[in-house]
C-alpha cells in the first residue's frame, strides 16, 4: 500500500526525501574530498619551495668588467662528482638562476663560452683557478657573494666594483689564453 508521500511522488515525479538526503550526503563527501586534495597539493607546493634554494648568478669579464652570458653551466654540489647542468636557467637579462637542494652547503661552477666545451677561467684566485672553486651556499643566501677579480688591472676593478644582495653570486671570469688552449 502506498503512503501519502509515495502517492504524491508517483503523481508529481519528484524525488523522495530519502533520495535527497543521499544526494546531499554525496555532495558533502565530494566537496570534502576535493577540499582535502586541494589542501594536500597546496601543502606539497609549499613544502617543495622549502626543499630548494635559488641563487642568482651574474657573470662579468675579469679584464673589461663587462657582463657576460655563458652558453653552458657545469654545477657540482658538496664535493660530489655528479654534474647538474639542468639546475641552471638563463634569464633574458643575462643573469642565471641556479636552483639547488636546500641542504646544499657548497657549490662549484664551470661556465662554458662560444657554445663549446671551453670553460672560462675563474678570476677569483690570485693564480686564476682552472679547477673547482667552491662557494658557500649559506653565505650566498645570507649576504650575497662577490668574488675577487685577480684578472683585471686595479683601475678596471675599481671602475666595475659591484655589490651582491642576499641570494646573489657575482663571478669574474676570463677566456683561456692561446697558450692555455694549446695545453688542452
Amino acid at each position: 500500500m502506498c503512503t501519502q508521500g509515495r502517492r504524491i511522488l508517483d503523481l508529481t515525479g519528484s524525488r523522495t526525501l530519502r533520495g535527497n538526503r543521499e544526494r546531499i550526503r554525496m555532495a558533502r563527501r565530494t566537496i570534502g574530498t576535493l577540499l582535502l586534495v586541494w589542501l594536500i597539493m597546496a601543502g606539497a607546493v609549499l613544502h617543495a619551495e622549502e626543499l630548494t634554494k635559488t641563487i642568482i648568478i651574474k657573470v662579468f669579464d675579469g679584464k673589461t668588467g663587462k657582463p657576460l652570458v655563458p652558453t653552458g653551466f657545469q654545477v657540482r654540489v658538496d664535493h660530489q662528482t655528479m654534474l647538474h647542468p639542468d639546475w641552471v636557467k638563463t634569464n633574458e637579462d643575462g643573469t642565471a638562476e641556479l636552483t639547488v637542494p636546500a641542504d646544499t652547503h657548497e657549490v662549484a661552477l664551470h661556465l662554458a663560452y662560444n657554445n663549446s666545451m671551453d670553460i672560462y677561467v675563474n678570476c677569483d684566485k690570485a693564480k686564476n683557478a682552472f679547477g673547482d672553486v667552491w662557494y658557500l651556499v649559506p653565505q650566498i643566501m645570507s649576504k650575497g657573494t662577490v668574488t675577487e677579480n685577480a684578472c683585471g688591472k686595479s683601475k678596471a676593478n675599481d671602475k666595475y666594483k659591484t655589490t651582491a644582495i642576499p641570494g646573489e653570486l657575482i663571478l669574474f671570469v676570463r677566456e683561456k689564453s692561446m697558450m692555455e688552449q694549446l695545453k688542452d
